[in-house]
């Protein structure tokens, strides 16, 4: 049996990612964020697992570019 689903409400998601709902907003319709449950006719939700996945590729990215010099860094 898979373990239950936990939603995460908008306070939560704010918390976590430090962005502000407008701009939560935009990443979800450009596709670069997880998408929102609607849950009621007031009442939105994320899922947890996919905004920590989220969060991951953000850390990994970083990580794979540790040591990599950008043009304008200087010795």
């Amino acid at each position: 049996m898979s373990k239950p689903k936990r939603l995460i409400d908008k306070k939560e998601l704010t918390q976590l990612v430090k962005y502000s709902p407008q701009h939560i907003a935009r990443l979800e319709k450009a596709g670069e964020f997880p998408k929102r449950l609607k849950l009621g006719q007031n009442r939105v939700a994320w899922l947890l697992d996919e905004v920590e996945n989220w969060i991951e590729v953000r850390i990994e990215r970083r990580d794979s570019l540790e040591g990599i010099c950008e043009p304008s860094c200087s010795p």
